[in-house]
């Protein structure tokens, strides 16, 4: 067999125990009022329940550290500085998802998308529009739901919405850029310090282990991957496989039937129950557990500006379920960490800058913005070459093409609980395209400068591979699954990545030119790619960053 693998570098740093108790504390700790950052002696069910609580951000607080999101970059940011003694209050647009729905879930099922599925939305816009022809969206009440389609002129990106951020949505594959194309990764970075020092940090936190492969080999579950496997390496490509953050233990009793389907339910665009390590579990988890970190979710920070005696006047709106502005408040940070997700960052500086809030960030700020090359597209395989109609929603593996065309492909589910024939796959492609957003005084609005003809380069790069394997196999692509005919999915992205690059709207630390005391730790620093899925280097480069700034700035 000549499969390989992108190891996770360091050990997952969660036994089975410790990812039980943080799991249940955080969601029920969150969901209590009250903080404090004094010791205290804690009761029997105080000891496994952590002190971070959900506590609305008061007006006319002052805080030592406000982080603008939940996601990978703040949460790694929110747990580094509480271990080093500095309080610090989390502010979340999104919903905290600690209540039931009527179906006595959290998350809302990929195939039964519904209130909890799309943010502020009144009908579902799936990266899957079409399926045997028929058209998959409905509507849905509006809610300020889980997964936000954000439509820009020329594509729609899709971001995680809730406490954990993009942690909440995504595959869960963990990938480490391979060592050699770091460098076309984050060009102003020590590789030796990364792949040494961080990269193997943020897989322990993140709590990134490897799927069984003698389980993986026979389980039904994985047909469809091994099929995956079967046609890349007849075609000369190889096949790798990729760590995740789900529980495979977890994997294996929902294949057995002793513990929720979860995974195996299809449960991953619109959140996941049971087995995913999402950030909740692990870095927000540890957070928790210092007692310095409180959480303010459904609030949205629409200005900052220096204040008169130092720090930052920070003006925060809270919303509702319906997105609705119900109050406004301002508040005065010492030091602001942006943390927004690549888009909610980007948008949020240039605004800032453009309307006068912070008018000394530099001209790079809102530049270098890319999609990691994201396209998809499906094969129609022949009836000897089942997928299976049960699919674990959490991907495994991937087609490495990238050194001679340019793409690394995911060899993703297609969870419709009945048998498609069909293998379906997420590119990451090269493409040297950057889009940048500029404020449009106008409509009072954030615009992209994306064009959606620059997707010919990715879809060129993917073909690399699908191509070869079609003719090998004397198979055709899908055109039932992004519309009437239409083979590639080229309107979207998973991944955003810059807009405020590191090195250039920041130092190479993350700080930003012209003002002390204001950061950027999130994807909003990569310009554009990462060659592989992001959030493992998004989290390695906020632990380096965020260590830099401890060390020198606190």
């Amino acid at each position: 067999m000549s499969d390989r693998s992108f190891s996770a570098s360091g050990s997952s740093g969660l036994t089975r125990r410790r990812f039980v108790t943080g799991t249940g504390s955080l969601l029920g700790g969150l969901a209590l009022a009250g903080h404090t950052g004094a010791a205290h002696a804690a009761s029997p069910a105080e000891a496994t329940a952590p002190r971070t609580l959900l506590m609305p951000l008061a007006d006319g607080a002052r805080v030592p550290a406000l982080v603008v999101g939940t996601g990978y970059g703040g949460s790694v940011a929110a747990l580094r500085l509480a271990q080093a003694g500095v309080d610090v209050h989390m502010v979340e647009m999104g919903m905290a998802w600690d209540t039931p729905g009527p179906d006595g879930k959290i998350f809302a099922n990929t195939t039964k998308p519904d209130y909890r599925s799309f943010w502020l939305r009144t009908r579902t816009k799936q990266p899957l529009s079409n399926f045997l022809g028929f058209p998959l969206d409905k509507d849905v009440p509006l809610h300020t739901g889980i997964l936000d389609a954000e439509d820009f002129a020329g594509i729609t990106v899709y971001q995680g919405r809730g406490v954990g951020g993009g942690s909440l949505v995504n595959g869960g594959m963990a990938v480490t850029p391979r060592r050699e194309v770091f460098p076309y990764v984050l060009p102003t970075v020590d590789p030796a310090e990364m792949y040494a020092t961080y990269y193997p940090r943020a897989n322990a936190g993140l709590g990134v282990t490897d799927v069984d492969r003698s389980w993986w080999e026979s389980a039904d579950c994985y047909q469809y991957a091994r099929v995956g496997r079967k046609h890349a390496e007849r075609s000369g490509f190889p096949f790798v496989f990729v760590p995740n953050v789900y529980d495979w233990e977890y994997m294996k009793q929902e294949a057995a039937g002793t513990v929720p389907k979860s995974a195996l339910e299809g449960e991953v665009i619109y959140g996941n129950n049971h087995g995913k390590k999402s950030l909740r579990k692990t870095y927000l988890a540890r957070a928790a557990e210092t007692g310095r970190v409180s959480v303010s979710p459904l609030h949205k920070v629409t200005t900052v500006t220096p204040a008169p005696g130092g720090g930052y006047t920070v003006t925060v709106e809270r919303l509702d379920t319906t997105g609705t502005t119900v109050e406004t408040k301002c508040v005065t940070a010492d030091r602001v960490f942006f943390a927004a997700g690549s888009v909610g960052t980007s948008k949020l500086l240039t605004r800032l800058k453009a309307t006068g809030a912070l008018p000394a960030l530099n001209d790079r700020v809102g530049k270098g913005w890319g999609d990691n090359g994201n396209v998809m597209c499906g094969r129609a395989n022949h009836m000897w070459d089942p997928t299976g109609k049960l699919q674990s929603a959490m991907p495994t593996a991937g087609i490495d093409n990238w050194d001679a065309g340019g793409a690394f492909a995911e060899v993703a589910p297609l969870p419709t609980g009945i048998e498609t024939y069909a293998s379906f796959y997420l590119s990451i492609t090269r493409t040297p395209h950057r889009a940048a957003f500029s404020w449009n005084p106008a409509t009072g609005r954030v615009d992209l400068g994306w064009d959606r003809a620059w997707k010919q380069t990715s879809i060129d790069a993917a073909k690399t591979i699908f191509d070869k394997i079609n003719a090998k196999e004397g198979t055709i692509y899908r055109t039932d699954l992004f519309g009437s005919y239409k083979i590639w999915g080229d309107h979207l992205t998973y991944h955003p990545l810059g807009g405020a690059v590191l090195g250039q709207a920041t130092d190479n630390y993350g700080r930003l030119h012209g003002y002390a005391g204001l950061y950027v730790i999130d994807g909003a620093l990569i310009p554009g790619s990462t060659t592989v899925n992001p959030f493992v280097t998004i989290t390695a480069l906020a632990e380096r960053n965020i260590e830099k700034i401890i060390a020198t700035d606190l």
